[in-house]
């Protein structure tokens, strides 16, 4: 294809994505396939015993990240984009922005990784009777309440990073469904905030002595397919900063990671489900009948056309398997061996294979910060053996695999033995994925379910994004979402599907019995090591 001429009369798509340590944007051409991608690596800060991203950080990380994208296509195509057919932004979900009138940042952006909410989440899941996890707007906003932060009064615009980036390049405060359903609960029939939470809500707000009205500071709620507004002038020279890109572009609702790792991996249909693994990792199954309870550990939100979601959200995932790798990098370098960081990781990941199904009696938590589905408000990585273990190379690296998906087995346990809900595949996308037959195993035996990995599923949730920015443009009538990636995207899409190994499963679940066990350990490790 031509994707010079395509490019430069305005055709192609964008997506761009904040994801805890990248942020990215992924172009793709009339197939929707990815033709050019641009990056930006970005850490958050730990301010004030608040996990933050500054605003500067923001626009520098977005700005640098688009200029990169730039420079790709240049490289690869000898053009520049003036014009885009249809962009998207989304981002880390949940988390709290809080502006005045004027729109100023009232706090710091307090992030999905902050477990500060623990009183809000269990009023308000009792008020509404429904589960409100600690990382939600409406649980930040309601502590703030409890806590009597001064700038509650003052609060104007309440948004997630996500939304903010379509407000600053739109002018418009909507976010798409399934973001929103981050926010505040959604009534599934509606599409839209649930009426009767945001009555109890208010009547929190007025008994408080607040005197704005909650349904005046949440964002409204789009769902995929519809316009969230148009790129102004002022936003297209924000995002970029050479000033060659034109306003005008019609922009997609903004959605969280949740709703672009669904639509990167086809898995919005029923009875599908995804797991998301990289710093975090959570597993998402789109339901076919409501829940028979309320579980703490799983939240409710939706697919980015409004579909009941079940999901099970864990704050750490490879950052201590990174470490451990890091350890084994700098043995190399000292004994002398060069080896880069993609054949080391296969090299470690793949003699975990070998290891005993069970982890030879070995056991390790990840818990670089708190988990609430197993109820730790912060967390200390640990390792931990007895003397009679099979202590061996293959058993410390599957441990650590085992491990990294420890949490998530706790939580999406309960949707698939006690609520008895079927999924015919999962898909995985993420880091823990990159090394073939790995990953994917480990995940088919902690789920006991065939998981599926597709070709593209490393271009992640900026890919996500752009397909559901095309959507919106190229939708057929009354053509769903689900039709339009099984039309248009994933027609003839190479896919490697892995059946669990009944040996495989019976080990996960006996290290689990260990897992369990040794939570103890782990309090114990919190409460004395400061």
């Amino acid at each position: 294809m031509d994707y010079r001429s395509y490019i430069e009369n305005g055709n192609a798509v964008l997506g761009i994505e904040f994801g805890s340590t990248r942020i990215k944007a992924v172009l793709i051409g009339e197939k929707n396939e990815p033709i050019a991608v641009g990056t930006h690596d970005w850490e958050n800060q730990l301010e004030n015993h608040i996990w933050t991203y500054s605003l500067d950080a923001i626009w520098k990380g977005v700005q640098d990240c688009y200029q990169n994208l730039l420079a790709d296509v240049e490289k690869k195509y000898g053009c520049r984009i003036t014009k885009l057919a249809a962009l998207g932004f989304s981002a880390m979900m949940h988390g709290y922005m809080a502006f005045d009138e004027e729109g100023s940042l009232l706090v710091p952006f307090r992030t999905w990784r902050n477990t500060i909410t623990g009183q809000a989440s269990k009023e308000l899941t009792e008020l509404f009777q429904y589960h409100i996890p600690q990382r939600w707007s409406i649980a930040h906003l309601y502590q703030a309440m409890l806590n009597k932060e001064e700038h509650v009064s003052r609060i104007h615009t309440l948004l997630t990073l996500a939304g903010y980036m379509n407000w600053q390049m739109t002018g418009e405060k909507t976010i798409g469904v399934g973001e929103a359903s981050g926010m505040f609960p959604i009534d599934e029939k509606t599409g839209d905030y649930d009426a009767k939470m945001l009555d109890r809500f208010q009547e929190k707000v007025q008994e408080m002595g607040y005197s704005w009205k909650i349904t005046e500071l949440l964002p409204k709620v789009a769902s995929a397919g519809e316009i969230a507004g148009y790129l102004t002038a002022e936003g297209a020279e924000k995002l970029d900063v050479s000033g060659t890109l034109q306003p005008g572009i019609p922009v997609a609702p903004a959605e969280g990671d949740a709703g672009t790792g669904m639509t990167a991996t086809n898995s919005v249909a029923v009875r599908t489900g995804n797991v998301s693994a990289g710093t975090s990792v959570f597993g998402m199954i789109v339901l076919e009948k409501d829940l028979k309870s309320v579980h703490d550990e799983i939240d409710m939100v939706t697919t980015p056309t409004g579909h009941p979601v079940a999901m099970a959200h864990c704050n750490n995932c490879t950052s201590d398997l990174n470490a451990w790798v890091g350890i084994f990098k700098e043995f190399a370098e000292a004994a002398g061996a060069k080896m880069d960081m993609d054949e080391l990781y296969g090299t470690l990941y793949r003699k975990a294979m070998e290891g005993d199904a069970d982890c030879g009696g070995l056991l390790a938590y990840n818990y670089f910060s708190g988990e609430h589905i197993t109820g730790f408000e912060e967390g200390r990585p640990l390792f931990v053996r007895t003397p009679d273990s099979h202590f061996t190379l293959a058993n410390f690296m599957r441990t650590h695999l085992y491990a990294s998906l420890g949490v998530l087995k706790s939580g999406l346990d309960i949707l698939l033995k006690e609520e008895d809900v079927h999924i015919d595949m999962i898909y995985g996308h993420g880091g823990l994925f990159k090394t073939a037959g790995v990953g994917q195993n480990i995940l088919a035996a902690a789920l006991d379910t065939p998981v599926a990995v597709m070709e593209t599923a490393g271009e992640g949730g900026a890919w996500g994004m752009a397909l559901l920015a095309s959507y919106m443009i190229h939708k057929k009538e009354n053509q769903t979402l689900e039709e339009y990636l099984a039309e248009e995207v994933f027609t003839g899409a190479r896919k490697n599907v892995v059946q669990p190994e009944r040996e495989a499963v019976m080990g996960f679940e006996k290290f689990m019995e260990r897992y369990r066990e040794g939570l103890a350990i782990e309090q114990a490790a919190v409460s004395h090591l400061k």
